[in-house]
């Protein structure tokens, strides 16, 4: 199976340019490229796509290029945003960088294989162009009125602000990207979203007006997911970063877990490098017991693997399991607090936990979580309660420093899940 057969059956190939197919198909390696904005310092999993179709090029032998945009990203693309950008300073756009780098690791390799991957700074030639030389050069070659039909420009119009010059000539810098990789790395065809289409069409343009050379696009179709909400969000609308410190393994795995029955198979195929007979078998198993969320199951393992190793994933199976009943055993207290931070919590003032303790009826009722004492201990007594996931029959249960973890909380749940927090202090 060529590349291009590859990416066509995963549903990842929006719209290319001509030629682009068969320069896929044929057995000579080319150089691809694909760009990523250093806004953060860490990417989320709105870059993951990309990302997953450049570890594909490499792995079909062809030569991936990482370019991250140093010089770009102080002005910002404009695609997909109603509003102009925050200007970053050189010194945020270097820690992006590398912090950026990290994770792509994850994904390609660097070294020691016949096709290292590059990571290369758009700022190395940015940064370093003289204004009219790149208008006399480029600029002449970009024409104002076909600038304007882009998707990017036409929506800021509708805006009240408009759109700056500045990101307005987002697109030529773009292009000329294309052009200096074509120039140092032989590199012709440019990956990226269907919103990127437009731009990457006049790279191709210029390396053929500039070098007489063919180049090639290649675009994506932006993740949606079928419910109508944003992809890549939690349910809190927040990102859902690659970093751990800013989404941990836990919640990154659970976002996956989540994943509609409708975009499950989708996302198997644009998010993993699965078979196609994997998944067509996952696919069987959604559509006959879809309650056991196999396919989800296996997709949110994947991509956690992927991203942040098989220890941290082992991690965040064990802590996932605790929402479901599990054993708090060997679960770390962080873990812990990143399980139910979410969940109501009160705070104790831990001397009442000395000696023989606290009555739990008095922390049921003190935290809200059942109305009365009678109520809680008619509830112990039905089996309803639980403490730390472990049922409470005894309506006389006390709660000591030996029932906490890590001498900081004690995990109180009513029936089946409906979790508090009694954090001690």
């Amino acid at each position: 199976m060529s590349l291009f057969e590859e990416l066509s059956w995963r549903g990842v190939v929006h719209s290319f340019t001509d030629g682009a197919d068969k320069a896929l198909s044929g057995d000579a390696p080319i150089t691809g490229y694909i760009g990523f904005d250093p806004t953060a310092s860490s990417l989320h999993v709105g870059s993951l796509l990309q990302i997953m179709n450049l570890a594909r090029l490499q792995r079909f032998g062809h030569h991936a290029i990482a370019l991250v945009g140093g010089g770009t990203g102080m002005i910002g693309d404009p695609s997909g945003k109603s509003q102009e950008r925050q200007l970053l300073t050189v010194e945020q756009i270097q820690e992006n960088l590398a912090g950026i780098r990290g994770q792509l690791e994850q994904f390609l390799d660097f070294e020691g294989v016949s096709n290292p991957a590059r990571m290369v700074d758009n700022g190395e030639w940015l940064l370093e162009v003289k204004l009219i030389d790149f208008l006399r050069d480029i600029g002449k070659h970009f024409r104002v009125n076909v600038m304007m039909t882009k998707d990017s420009v036409r929506e800021r119009f509708k805006q009240e602000q408009g759109i700056s010059f500045t990101e307005f000539s987002y697109q030529l810098l773009q292009g000329y990207d294309y052009l200096v990789l074509h120039d140092r790395y032989g590199c012709t065809l440019q990956m990226g979203g269907s919103d990127q289409f437009g731009n990457i069409i006049e790279g191709t343009d210029l390396i053929r007006t500039k070098r007489g050379a063919q180049a090639f696009g290649v675009v994506s179709p932006l993740v949606t997911k079928a419910d109508g909400t944003k992809f890549g969000k939690s349910e809190g609308g927040q990102n859902i970063w690659l970093d751990p410190a800013r989404t941990s393994p836990f919640k990154f795995y659970q976002f996956w877990i989540n994943t509609l029955d409708a975009d499950v198979i989708n996302y198997l195929k644009y998010f993993t490098f699965l078979s196609r007979e994997d998944i067509a078998g996952l696919e069987q198993a959604t559509q006959t017991d879809p309650g056991q969320k196999v396919a989800q199951k296996r997709l949110a393992a994947e991509v956690t693997r992927l991203v942040h190793g098989e220890s941290a994933l082992e991690r965040a199976m064990r802590a996932s399991q605790v929402l479901f009943g599990g054993s708090l055993d060997d679960v770390p207290t962080e873990d812990l607090l990143d399980i139910f931070g979410d969940a109501p919590s009160s705070q104790f003032d831990k001397s009442r936990f000395d000696g023989e303790g606290v009555a739990l009826a008095d922390v049921l009722v003190e935290s809200g979580l059942l109305k009365s004492k009678r109520e809680a201990r008619d509830l112990m007594t039905s089996g309803g309660v639980y403490v730390n996931n472990v049922r409470v029959s005894d309506p006389a249960q006390r709660l000591t420093h030996a029932d906490s973890i890590g001498g900081q909380v004690i995990v109180l749940r009513k029936g089946g899940k409906t979790y508090h927090l009694a954090r001690l202090g």
